[in-house]
């Protein structure tokens, strides 16, 4: 099987070479449920008033294709279909991690903390955008020597190294100047990315399968207001106020929906959750998980606590998540997490890691 399988990946690689309209070749022969999904946007009913609008920062833009149009990421997301399928657990906290990055230069020590959860057992991540960034900081000395490192458990313990696998190129666009503001302002827009677990940075090899949660990608009922949900993280109030020493704990607490917010979409973009103790800094990238386990949204921005209460977040749903990254790469959230990550990582940094990286450096320069 796996000679044949070479020889079709072989011949694909030929043709790649003789077009340069490969990204519409394979986007034709996406299954039908990824049509299906574009086909449903273009005939949505109009919000309901029980949908709050949210401001898009991409409306501007016209549709992005620098993935769509990059043969290689085209071809390598493709053979991710050969991918096996996961398994699932439903306790959120024992498939969080902590996402900890230290930058060390003559005068100073930078840290950045953020939370992010398995969604596949294979080892990847979802986290925000704003969180993952500094992985591509990483690669340049712009804040110093780098070591970002991806901590489990609680207090969180020091476990593995990780890859970016994807970052949203617009979000990064449209978000570059802000990462030198202390207190940035967002709506959660587009802020996710994808990581990867690369190697084991104690004693004990990698594990043949990671607790991941499984991802909701349908669209939110809208009746799906004042449900109860779990949201986990890692609040970093005592570690910000004390210094890098002090045991980071993961938190989860039970809490509702309070409102649904679009971003033009028709769709629910974004939900609000009443306050909890997980309502801190640092527990942004962290899950919100229906009773049964599943996770509908990643905790991106605060909320409003003047009418959620003390703690109140904002997170992204997991269909915006999908719908986003189908329109960016042409394929669906499970196809990105799949198949061979390494070599889908190797190619999404060579194509734009580069850009990216100097966008958020210059920042750092100016």
């Amino acid at each position: 099987m796996q000679f044949f399988i070479d020889i079709a990946i072989a011949g694909l690689t030929v043709y790649l070479a003789f077009t340069n309209h490969i990204a519409d070749t394979i986007l034709s022969y996406l299954p039908t449920e990824e049509v299906e999904i574009i086909s449903e946007e273009a005939i949505a009913p109009e919000p309901s008033p029980n949908l709050l609008s949210l401001p898009s920062i991409f409306e501007r833009n016209s549709r992005p294709d620098i993935l769509l149009r990059n043969a290689t990421y085209q071809q390598a997301t493709a053979i991710a279909a050969l991918g096996k399928d996961s398994t699932y657990i439903t306790n959120p906290e024992e498939a969080l991690v902590n996402i900890f990055c230290t930058f060390t230069n003559d005068t100073t020590i930078r840290t950045t903390t953020g939370t992010g959860f398995f969604i596949h057992d294979n080892g990847v991540i979802l986290t925000n955008a704003h969180v993952a960034q500094y992985l591509l900081l990483g690669a340049t000395e712009v804040l110093g020597d780098a070591e970002c490192i991806v901590r489990q458990g609680t207090p969180a313990v020091a476990q593995f190294k990780a890859e970016l696998l994807y970052i949203p190129p617009t979000w990064v666009q449209e978000n570059a100047n802000l990462i030198n503001v202390t207190a940035p302002m967002g709506t959660g827009e587009r802020d996710y990315a994808l990581l990867y677990v690369t190697e084991s940075i104690t004693e004990k090899p990698l594990p043949d399968l990671f607790p991941a949660l499984e991802v909701a990608t349908d669209l939110l009922p809208r009746t799906i207001k004042d449900t109860s949900v779990t949201a986990a993280g890692y609040p970093a109030t005592d570690l910000l106020r004390n210094g890098p020493s002090s045991p980071l704990l993961s938190v989860a607490a039970t809490t509702t929906i309070s409102e649904l917010y679009t971003f033009g979409s028709k769709y629910a973009d974004v939900f609000s959750i009443r306050g909890s103790k997980v309502g801190a800094e640092g527990s942004s990238g962290g899950p919100v998980v229906t009773m049964d386990g599943k996770v509908i949204g990643m905790i991106a921005t605060r909320g409003d606590d003047t009418t959620d209460g003390q703690g109140s977040l904002r997170a992204i749903t997991l269909s915006h998540i999908h719908r986003t990254i189908l329109e960016e790469t042409g394929f669906s959230l499970s196809k990105n997490i799949s198949g061979d990550l390494s070599y889908r990582s190797t190619v999404f940094t060579d194509t734009l890691a580069p850009f990216l990286t100097s966008l958020l450096s210059q920042e750092f320069k100016n």
